[in-house]
């Protein structure tokens, strides 16, 4: 069967974020993953993994000013050395909690650049190489995020192939890339050796499987067959009550 993560980010969030894990690991979670630390002091967080014997599998680099519009500045020319120092950042945070797997938002300014984007994703992976982590890049849905600059999961796949890193990856996340392309089993199958971290939500909505039209029962079955042995974080919101929602797990088998 898959292993799960809860996305504290999307989830439990009638609780106060350090609550969250205690949450999770009631609900049944040995692992979670959230988008930033970086409102908290890394111990703090540590604290919470270590208390409720949680591991830690995924965050972000930082991305930008968030409430200014930003989603990620890896793309942006003039803010490399912004760039550059984010990665320190967030290898402070990531040393701290453990976590293996660093997520860099591509971002959605108009000075969009391919180069810039390969520069400063050979820059951070061999930062995050000295640690032994692992740099993922996720292909978002530009409905959600308009003009993000990295929205389907073969450009994404061209990408880590042009940056020549070994420690880069591909986070694919079911939800964006069935709004962007559809064919998931024929996605996953495609990319699965580049392919270090999976998330998921139905569509329509972004809500749990099993409230809309993606056939997960399948997929799961898929993913096991091909041999996929990471985690799949839960990025969804619920659709009511979130331990209510979590019914899914038992419905579909998962």
């Amino acid at each position: 069967m898959p292993k799960f993560a809860a996305n504290l980010s999307f989830m439990f969030t009638e609780l106060d974020f350090l609550d969250r894990f205690g949450a999770a690991r009631a609900a049944g979670f040995d692992a979670v993953e959230f988008l930033f630390p970086y409102a908290y002091e890394a111990e703090a967080i540590a604290e919470q993994l270590a208390r409720h014997e949680l591991r830690l599998v995924l965050h972000n680099l930082p991305p930008g000013d968030w409430a200014a519009g930003d989603r990620g500045i890896a793309t942006d020319p003039l803010r490399v050395g912004e760039f550059q120092d984010s990665v320190g950042l967030a290898l402070d945070y990531a040393t701290t909690l453990g976590v293996r797997q660093l997520h860099c938002l591509a971002g959605v300014n108009a000075n969009g650049a391919r180069d810039t984007y390969l520069d400063n994703l050979r820059f951070a992976a061999s930062q995050l190489a000295r640690h032994g982590m692992t740099l993922l890049i996720e292909p978002i849905n530009i409905f959600d995020m308009p003009g993000y600059f990295l929205s389907g999961s073969d450009q994404a796949a061209d990408i880590i192939v042009d940056a020549g890193m070994d420690n880069l990856r591909l986070q694919f996340d079911m939800y964006h890339v069935q709004r962007m392309e559809g064919e998931l089993a024929a996605a996953i199958t495609r990319h699965l050796p580049l392919i270090a971290h999976m998330q998921l939500a139905d569509v329509p909505g972004r809500h749990e499987p099993g409230s809309g039209s993606i056939d997960y029962r399948r997929l799961f079955a898929l993913i096991d067959a091909l041999g996929y042995t990471g985690w799949i974080g839960c990025e969804y919101h619920p659709l009511h009550d979130t331990l209510a929602g979590l019914a899914w797990r038992t419905a579909l088998q998962a």
